[in-house]
């Protein structure tokens, strides 16, 4: 073939081989409902994400300071993905602790989740352990509570939407925590102690909680909670916050049961 017969053809080729690329693309990406329900969970996420990112960059900070390089510290992160249990961690790394009693002091401040996917289990029952497993390492404190607040009452599970509106929560959790984390490592030396980012982390967390205080029974739940964990902060092994969880779901849990039978009774 001619060489200008070639470069005629050339960008045919490539405008062929573009659009089989996209076909195979567009052949495994979701249905529309399914496209639609990652939408809606990215746009509940994104007030959140100011939070998410605060409280990644914070920890980033932390991480470095506590003596890790940065390659370790972005190792940390990118391999945790837990805050609570990466700061309660780096004292007992410091003090050269024993490796079970590091991974004990973990296993404490991430109780929770195991109630979180005690929850989650009937949306997602029908997936593979596998896949399982995935959603349960990228699953958050903001992703659980954006879930529950929308789809706690479905009375259909498991529905397929779930998947993809969970999905829409957790994933950019995960993209802007492990970027602000990953800029508060390479950034710790610049960053000065007096603009108190730990404080402006809280805040932008509250920020987000407080709104979903729209029933007596998580309102009660956040007071005992917060009491709670208020009075076991000289606790080891921040225990205090454990307890905290426990009792606030028991707290929710009872008082929601209390406003059902007073209904009934009324």
């Amino acid at each position: 073939m001619p060489r200008c017969a070639y470069n005629r053809r050339l960008p045919e080729f490539s405008t062929g081989l573009a659009f089989v690329a996209l076909s195979r693309v567009l052949a495994k990406w979701p249905e529309s409902r399914y496209r639609l329900q990652f939408m809606l969970g990215l746009r509940d996420a994104v007030p959140a994400l100011i939070a998410t990112g605060t409280w990644g960059l914070v920890t980033g900070i932390a991480i470095v300071k506590s003596g890790l390089s940065e390659t370790m510290a972005t190792l940390m992160t990118l391999l945790v993905y837990a805050g609570s249990a990466q700061l309660t961690a780096l004292p007992l790394i410091k003090d050269a602790v024993p490796l079970w009693l590091i991974f004990a002091a973990g296993l404490v401040v991430n109780i929770r989740f195991l109630i979180f996917g005690a929850a989650l289990q009937p949306f997602f029952r029908h997936l593979s352990w596998p896949k399982r497993l995935g959603v349960g390492f990228f699953s958050t404190d903001i992703g659980f509570v954006l879930f529950m607040g929308r789809y706690g009452e479905a009375k259909r599970r498991p529905d397929p939407r779930h998947l993809w509106y969970f999905l829409g929560i957790i994933a950019p959790g995960w993209l802007v925590w492990n970027a602000c984390s990953i800029v508060g490592i390479f950034l710790a030396g610049a960053i000065p102690t007096s603009w108190s980012l730990e404080f402006a982390a809280v805040l932008a967390l509250l920020s987000v909680v407080i709104p979903l205080v729209s029933t007596r029974p998580v309102a009660f739940c956040i007071l005992v909670a917060a009491s709670v964990a208020w009075v076991g902060q000289p606790l080891p092994l921040r225990l205090g916050l454990a307890a905290a969880v426990v009792s606030g779901i028991a707290a929710g849990v009872i008082s929601e049961r209390l406003s059902k039978d007073a209904k009934r009774a009324s």
